[in-house]
């Protein structure tokens, strides 16, 4: 049975798979705090100013969230960016 069990492990390649899933939280948690402390500060801050919001987050119309929503399609681009830099940087290295 541990035989099996090692030979599983290997076929599915499942240790690399962990640490593949460690990396991508850490590097959502990353993005989460790029977006909140750098880029909203700094891009958005006029705009939240204007409308006297403290986050993006709290942005709200007739009770529909939508400042939540624009901040994870931004966190959504920036991390699909960086996936696409890396991939890019792995078929680059590999020829």
């Amino acid at each position: 049975m541990i035989k099996e069990f090692a030979l599983f492990l290997q076929q599915y390649n499942v240790i690399g798979m962990a640490i593949w899933l460690l990396i991508s939280i850490k590097v959502g948690e990353l993005v989460k705090w790029l977006i909140d402390n750098l880029i909203t500060p700094l891009i958005l801050n006029p705009v939240l100013t204007r409308l006297k919001v403290k986050n993006m987050e709290e942005l709200s119309y007739k009770g529909i969230m939508y400042g939540k929503l624009i901040s994870t399609v931004i966190d959504f681009l920036v991390v699909a960016l960086i996936v696409f830099f890396f991939v890019r940087y792995l078929n680059i290295s590999m020829k």
